[in-house]
């Protein structure tokens, strides 16, 4: 908008993460709203609820009809470029349905790689639901025009579905504006001792995430009585992970605090010693980059990452932590040693090379002046046709 630019935004309502609509939204009612001068036009949404699997289908399902409904409401307007972002890669549908009555061009940004994240996040053992998936993935990206990927290992991926490498570029996420280096005036880690380390995961609590792995290695450092691990964040497995927790006698050294704003995350972040986040052990999350990783890294906070492949690898090149292999709990544990032993200047460095790192890689406006460029480019060759 501060260039100059209409932009229109078709969206759900919002029901995510909780699984219920916002206060104010419902099924029926306020479809349009006006932010910051965009005009955003709500699709009829089946809330995901608890978010099984039965339940995120038909929350997906009904946005793709939904959306297509919705979009003949807005098609009385002009638009020079479609730009679909987001997961699940359904999102998909209303854009080409825009793209053929409007005869615009469709950027799709992949942020999540289907059906794979679907497969392993879910845990799936049938092939029947990817059987269904990959012709639809394969229709939604030979449909693009242009496909942005955040992650440089989603390239192969897309590329054995068929399509054609040289529409496909890199660019990753960035973190949101908030998230910059702070100093709390308000302890927000009640009850934990100032001078213990303090460990803290901030996220989605689900599958993906490993906390089998995460427990596994809290066990192997049972008798440093100072480690403590701050949980923000829920998710499916968040009763699973109290269980568990309970049933290893770990209570007071695991403290789950539940879900925030995300205007509160860089106050919290900045309560912590040092940052955690983990993938399972499956090649689709060896390939991902997880959004609270620019996160952490814009805070300048040192990160512990138990993971395979790209996102580790971002660790390694800024020296902004330390990090081992997916589903390697013993080797976390001894990683938590390593920065416990540290003192506080080399914990600084570690997280002023993150931030170092960011800006030279993930700043926004450099980003956002890119994806500017690539959209009159795609402009310019429709004109040229």
């Amino acid at each position: 908008m501060n260039k100059g630019h209409n932009v229109s935004v078709l969206t759900s309502i919002p029901n995510y993460p909780d699984g219920a609509f916002y206060e104010g939204y419902g099924i029926f009612g306020k479809f349009n709203d006006v932010y910051e001068g965009i005009r955003i036009y709500r699709s009829p949404t089946i809330p995901r609820g608890t978010g099984s699997n039965t339940r995120l289908a038909i929350n997906y399902i009904s946005f793709v009809i939904g959306g297509i409904l919705r979009s003949l409401f807005i098609l009385k307007n002009e638009y020079d470029i479609i730009f679909v972002f987001g997961s699940p890669i359904t999102v998909g549908f209303p854009a080409i349905f825009i793209k053929i009555l409007k005869n615009v061009k469709i950027c799709f940004w992949v942020v999540d790689l289907w059906p794979d994240s679907v497969v392993f996040g879910g845990n799936l053992k049938s092939n029947f639901i990817p059987m269904i998936l990959t012709p639809m993935v394969r229709f939604i990206y030979n449909q693009s025009d242009k496909i942005l990927v955040s992650s440089n290992g989603f390239i192969d991926s897309i590329v054995n579905n068929g399509v054609n490498r040289n529409k496909i570029q890199y660019f990753p996420q960035w973190a949101e504006s908030m998230f910059i280096p702070m100093k709390s005036k308000n302890n927000l880690l009640r009850n934990i001792p100032n001078k213990s380390l303090k460990i803290m995961f901030a996220g989605n609590i689900g599958e993906a995430q490993d906390f089998p792995s995460i427990l596994e290695a809290a066990k192997y450092l049972n008798d440093f009585k100072d480690i403590h691990w701050i949980i923000l964040g829920g998710g499916s497995k968040k009763k699973w992970v109290d269980m568990k927790i309970k049933d290893s006698n770990m209570e007071s050294n695991f403290h789950l605090f539940g879900s925030f704003p995300v205007e509160k995350m860089p106050e919290f972040y900045s309560n912590a010693d040092v940052m955690l986040f983990s993938l399972k052990d499956e090649y689709i999350f060896s390939v991902t980059i997880p959004a609270k990783v620019q996160s952490y890294l814009a805070c300048a906070k040192p990160i512990l990452a138990m993971i395979n492949g790209e996102a580790g690898k971002i660790i390694d090149d800024a020296s902004a932590g330390l990090t081992c292999p997916a589903a390697s709990p013993k080797l976390l544990a001894e990683n938590i040693i390593k920065i416990k032993e540290m003192n506080q200047d080399e914990l600084d460095e570690m997280g002023f090379n993150g931030r170092k790192y960011y800006i030279e890689n993930f700043d926004r406006s450099t980003l956002l002046n890119k994806a500017e460029k690539i959209f009159y480019s795609m402009i310019d060759e429709k004109s040229s046709l």
